[in-house]
């Protein structure tokens, strides 16, 4: 009857529905997700790992404990999340700024600059930065730092390649020197400034460094690459 068809066309529900509600669900899982996150870093790079517990975490994020355990189930696991995020933003650096086809020694200049940008303008960053220092005293992540060497060292070879750098100055040496060099400077910012003399620090220690590694050819282009810049493209 009519009025049989009427309740059902009302009540019922179709395939349209049910995949609407499926997208709205999976979107207020995301945002959780990323609350929990967010959350998580700011803890993180306030107390470290050590100190912070998942009540903090929860309380942070202003979530719920089971919100938590849905998307992470354990401290650690949220751990591994935020430094495989920081690590996958050091890595889109590094692929972006090789899309320049700027020569490869302004690139590494140019990596720095923008880590730097990073570490001061991004939380997770700096909570990424903290927990692979305070997690490597123990059978910690070694990736992040792995190819950081190894993208230094890359780029010091194909330097030396174009004659920006001298050929007596090993690549290998180089790569495991610089980001260590760069760790150590971003460390004595933060603890003397809480990094806000950050982008000096790095020009400085490229002043210092360039005059030993470059070419005859570039010894007075020094302060022309020190000011070598990228900046990311607006979201």
């Amino acid at each position: 009857s009519w009025s049989v068809a009427r309740t059902v066309g009302f009540a019922g529900r179709g395939p349209l529905e049910d995949e609407r509600d499926s997208v709205v669900k999976q979107a207020r899982a995301e945002l959780t997700r990323q609350q929990i996150v967010a959350g998580a870093a700011a803890q993180f790079e306030k107390t470290g790992y050590g100190s912070t517990s998942m009540a903090d975490i929860v309380s942070g994020a202003g979530t719920t404990k089971g919100a938590l355990y849905f998307h992470f189930a354990s401290k650690d696991e949220l751990a591994q999340f935020i430094i495989a995020e920081q690590h996958r933003l050091s890595i889109e650096s590094v692929q972006a700024i090789s899309a320049t086809g700027k020569d490869p020694l302004e690139q590494m200049i140019m990596l720095t600059h923008e880590m730097a940008r990073q570490i001061v303008d991004e939380p997770i960053v700096r909570a990424g930065i903290r927990l692979t220092l305070e997690l490597s005293t123990y059978e910690g992540p070694v990736e992040p730092y792995a190819e950081w060497i190894s993208a230094i060292t890359d780029l010091t070879a194909r330097a030396q390649a174009e004659g920006e750098i001298r050929k007596s100055v090993s690549a290998e040496s180089f790569g495991r020197f610089m980001p260590s060099a760069f760790t150590g400077v971003q460390l004595v910012s933060n603890v003397l400034t809480r990094r806000s003399d950050l982008p000096d620090r790095v020009d400085e220690m490229w002043q210092i460094l360039l005059p030993g590694i470059v070419s005859d050819e570039l010894s007075g282009d020094i302060e022309r690459l020190v000011k070598s810049r990228w900046t990311p493209a607006a979201a």
